[in-house]
């Protein structure tokens, strides 16, 4: 079966050189509480409303960039990782893959249930923003959980 929308499997090691600093940079904002690193620059938004302020549409606006570069670079690292060929690709592998993507968005949709039934206010804000990253999160996860452990399990047999 071949699999026609992953990248070969060289775009792995790139994802992961791209993912892991992205999610340490991310965490250190987090810690740092968002406004002790900052990148001001003028960007191009098709929308963006101050608080407070105007709305402005197709202009730009300056603004501080830091969370929009960590944001980005972690989905294409995690997007990398995740989509990339392993190096003995087979029916097996596609079949992990699969149940682990479908296990990956069962899981954080239960966590954004869970959100929307017991966490208001700005709590609630945040974990929506956090839920934009976790099914990647849980997918390569869970991907890399079961290769690991079914390659163990397929050694132990020969």
């Amino acid at each position: 079966m071949k699999q026609k929308l992953l990248l070969p499997n060289r775009f792995k090691r790139v994802g992961w050189f791209i993912l892991i600093p992205a999610a340490v940079l991310g965490i250190v904002v987090v810690v740092l509480d968002y406004g002790t690193i900052k990148i001001n620059s003028t960007v191009f938004a098709i929308y963006a409303d101050e608080i407070l302020g105007k709305t402005h549409y197709f202009s730009f606006v300056k603004t501080d960039i830091v969370n929009t570069l960590v944001g980005a670079f972690f989905i294409i690292g995690s997007l990398l990782v995740g989509f990339s060929k392993e190096k003995n690709e087979d029916e097996y592998i596609s079949n992990l893959r699969l149940n682990s993507l479908l296990w990956a968005v069962l899981v954080n949709y239960l966590i954004l249930l869970f959100t929307f039934l017991f966490i208001y206010g700005l709590g609630f804000f945040n974990i929506m923003v956090y839920n934009m990253f976790t099914v990647l999160v849980i997918f390569i996860a869970k991907f890399n959980y079961s290769l690991c452990r079914n390659s163990k399990f397929v050694s132990n047999e020969e």
